[in-house]
């Protein structure tokens, strides 16, 4: 089970310091909820301007976004988002709750929540794969996409079908797709990627108050199965300008997926690599995502 948990239990190999946040970032922060058809979504909110809504992956919480926010919260309004079964937000039972079109729902609630008619919608991980299905089903609320180390569904289903890295990097998902393999995890040991101790306590705390189970009906509910198909051209095209910036270290979700994005992508598209960066480059090399958002979102 240690092996598996490997590529999210241990810091990036090259880890770039990052500015320290505002001492007052914490009180800052507003806490808010959004109700989408009965279940409440937590939001942390800091800022005004412009709407970002931003929406973290596996595992982690709406903290990943805390340089970002703390940097960009003076032109911007960051909403950052607990996904449904996560920390603060609700966590309704049964995988039946975890479909595209209820995720898909709390993002929308939560611009509804804040009074805009459309935001930008960043997203990381599972965060992005909302964030593409977002953009390409909910347009008229899609101002633009910024995704991190999350290839298109279509790249990465074509890598999984046949890249044999891609489908040994995927040993993971097809654990956490196993009936019972929640029971394997815990709070210190899906904290163990977290490199500042500061930022680590308070992610425990952020997995203790998380459903498990909750977590892994993403990989059961989304996560392609054996054997591996590739999805295809899809029937819709994003229309909103799009950013992708990758970790090249990510060990869980390979650049070669990123291979033909543009044929997914009706506006422009702007592809950042980012060497010695892991999967979650958002805090890996925090400092230059968000230089990047910044003068990608001025644009």
């Amino acid at each position: 089970m240690e092996s598996l948990l490997e590529v999210f239990s241990r810091p990036s190999p090259t880890p770039a310091p990052a500015a320290p946040i505002s001492p007052d970032f914490d009180e800052r922060v507003e806490h808010r909820y959004a109700d989408n058809e009965g279940v409440g979504i937590h939001f942390a909110a800091l800022g005004e301007g412009p709407l970002v809504v931003m929406i973290h992956g596996f595992p982690d919480f709406w903290f990943t976004w805390r340089s970002q926010m703390d940097a960009l919260s003076g032109e911007y309004r960051l909403a950052a988002l607990d996904l449904r079964g996560y920390n603060l937000s609700d966590k309704p039972r049964g995988i039946e709750n975890y479909g595209m079109k209820a995720l898909l729902g709390d993002v929308a609630a939560v611009i509804q929540a804040e009074g805009y008619k459309k935001a930008t919608i960043c997203g990381h991980d599972w965060g992005g794969a909302i964030s593409w299905q977002f953009a390409t089903w909910m347009p008229h609320l899609t101002e633009k996409l910024v995704i991190l180390n999350l290839p298109h569904l279509s790249g990465f289903t074509r890598e999984l079908a046949n890249n044999t890295d891609q489908q040994e990097a995927s040993a993971y998902a097809r654990f956490f797709q196993q009936e019972g393999a929640h029971e394997a995890l815990s709070a210190e040991k899906l904290s163990l990627w977290v490199s500042d101790p500061e930022a680590r306590a308070r992610y425990v705390d952020a997995f203790e108050r998380s459903d498990f189970e909750a977590m892994l009906y993403y990989y059961k509910r989304h996560y392609p199965t054996e054997p591996y198909r590739e999805a295809g051209s899809p029937s819709r095209k994003v229309q909103a300008p799009v950013l992708m910036m990758h970790g090249l270290e990510d060990s869980a979700l390979l650049s070669a997926a990123l291979n033909g994005t543009w044929e997914w992508v009706e506006r422009d598209l702007t592809l950042v690599t980012v060497p010695g960066a892991g999967h979650f480059v958002q805090q890996d090399a925090a400092d230059f995502v968000t230089r990047t958002m910044k003068s990608w979102l001025l644009r």
